[in-house]
């Protein structure tokens, strides 16, 4: 059977538990799949559910399983969204693409990436992973906008998302690329940086668009 079939029954039981229910009747609703009988007999055969009467549950396996796609998902919301300020009309779509392809530790390094989220742009719970272990307390994302560095702090730009296709070039002409080092003089009423020994104004809403990583 086909993987995506399974993981988005998966998917569903995952989020039909978040909210409490576990009837059958209710996943045979939720699901658009062709041939929901079949579904839940490769989903029994492989010992990802069980049934008893009219109640369905995840099985450790699927649980496993299932938890692992909610996680994969819902980082790729926060990347898209808090980092690439994508449109919810796109985020879902993409999203559920990201959840099928994403290694294990790729999927640890984006959430380090975005400081361990706790929660997705909805406020849905994301399941911890083993990076998120190393840390009781909550920490900063590993990478911020030069809008909200802080003065005072190095970093290096790691990446830009212009939103004038132009800019980028602009940009790199003042020595504002990829790989460089900076220190945030001021915030107000522009972002002042350094670079080298060249002393840069930015305007706020560049600032948003490039993303640096703090050197400690």
């Amino acid at each position: 059977m086909d993987r995506e079939r399974i993981d988005e029954a998966l998917e569903i039981l995952w989020l039909l538990d978040e909210e409490g229910h576990y009837e059958l009747d209710r996943f045979r609703l939720s699901s658009d799949d062709p041939d929901v009988d079949e579904l839940l007999t490769a989903l029994k055969e492989e010992f990802l559910v069980a049934t008893e009467g009219k109640i369905i549950h995840l099985s450790e396996k699927g649980r496993l399983h299932g938890r692992g796609l909610i996680r994969r998902h819902r980082l790729a919301e926060r990347l898209f969204m808090d980092v690439f300020e994508m449109g919810d009309e796109h985020v879902e779509a993409d999203a559920c693409k990201m959840e099928h392809i994403l290694s294990e530790e790729l999927t640890d390094s984006v959430c380090t990436f975005l400081g361990h989220p706790p929660t997705c742009p909805h406020g849905k719970p994301i399941p911890k992973g083993e990076c998120c272990k190393k840390y009781k307390l909550e920490v900063s994302p590993v990478v911020t906008r030069l809008s909200n560095f802080d003065v005072g702090s190095r970093g290096r730009i790691v990446f830009i998302i212009p939103s004038e296709a132009a800019r980028l070039g602009r940009l790199s002409s003042v020595g504002i690329a990829p790989g460089a080092t900076i220190k945030l003089l001021q915030k107000m009423p522009s972002c002042v940086i350094q670079i080298d020994e060249t002393t840069i104004a930015v305007d706020p809403d560049i600032a948003k668009e490039i993303l640096v990583k703090k050197i400690v």
